[in-house]
């Protein structure tokens, strides 16, 4: 198949070429400096010229707090985009995958949240990805939304990436102990991501690995034991402590009801992804 993926220099978007490539399928990947999706014109230009079977939108500003004061870049990125990508993929034929968050919930649930759960963006950033979410489904319904939440992986900026390396040095640090999600390989997600584009399929998924959830100080310890390093290096913080511009959820654990439908089963669970991340036999 031929496939095109957005947001190239991004952690989901590596593992997603990655994965592609080794099923066989034709990659034409983009960066952002090759492909602003925010620009409409832009994005059919590029459609026309090499007629994807299927494209993935791993491109996103989640600049998380950032969002805060680039509330247009928030916008244009998130929101503006994928209505763009998806009004592409449906003059051109395409299969249309795009991924939102768990953060378009506003994590008073207790338990997880699925897709009959009503979202309650709390964030510039949340915000405009739940936008994004309805611009692309209006602009296609064929559109396939996949919320993803507390994603790790190679060439991953984020804390639960970089982890690992801080703990190589000897890090002592301060974990979150009272916020909950469910960590997701971006590994994982990228074949989730994939197969869904190849079963016909529509609407909102949410795609995470499997497993009770965890708070990052869980996630934290989980990965000191298994690299062999001193648990007092982690640090039980509360979520407050931290006073970040932009609201968090204190529980965005997901799951989805909708997979076994397609035929997927759940996805493995993460602390066997963490294994794999971490080169670790377990």
């Amino acid at each position: 198949m031929k496939v095109l993926i957005t947001g190239a220099n991004g952690m989901v978007a590596r593992a997603a070429i990655s994965h592609c490539i080794s099923i066989g399928d034709e990659v034409a990947a983009f960066t952002h400096a090759d492909l602003d999706i925010s620009d409409r014109e832009k994005v059919f230009r590029l459609f026309e010229e090499t007629r994807p079977e299927i494209v993935l939108n791993c491109a996103a500003y989640t600049d998380v707090d950032g969002c805060e004061t680039n509330e247009e870049t928030a916008y244009a990125a998130n929101a503006a985009g994928p209505e763009n990508l998806a009004a592409a993929s449906k003059e051109f034929g395409s299969e249309f995958v795009t991924i939102s968050t768990d953060y378009v919930f506003d994590g008073a649930k207790d338990g997880f949240y699925t897709q009959d759960d009503t979202p309650d963006p709390q964030s510039v950033y949340a915000r405009s990805k739940y936008e994004g979410e309805l611009r692309a489904a209006a602009a296609n319904t064929g559109s396939i939304i996949v919320r993803s939440g507390w994603i790790y992986g190679n060439h991953g900026t984020n804390f639960l990436s970089v982890l690992p390396g801080l703990l190589q040095q000897g890090r002592e640090l301060n974990t979150i102990g009272d916020a909950y999600g469910t960590p997701t390989f971006a590994s994982d997600l990228a074949a989730r991501l994939r197969e869904l584009a190849g079963k016909n399929a529509s609407g909102i998924f949410h795609a995470t690995n499997s497993g009770p959830g965890v708070s990052y100080f869980e996630f934290a310890s989980d990965a000191a034991a298994l690299l062999g390093k001193d648990p007092l290096l982690i640090k039980n913080i509360s979520q407050n402590d931290l006073q970040r511009p932009a609201a968090r959820p204190a529980n965005s654990r997901l799951r989805c009801n909708r997979t076994e439908h397609f035929g997927l089963g759940p996805m493995r669970d993460w602390k066997n992804a963490l294994s794999e991340f971490l080169g670790v036999v377990s």
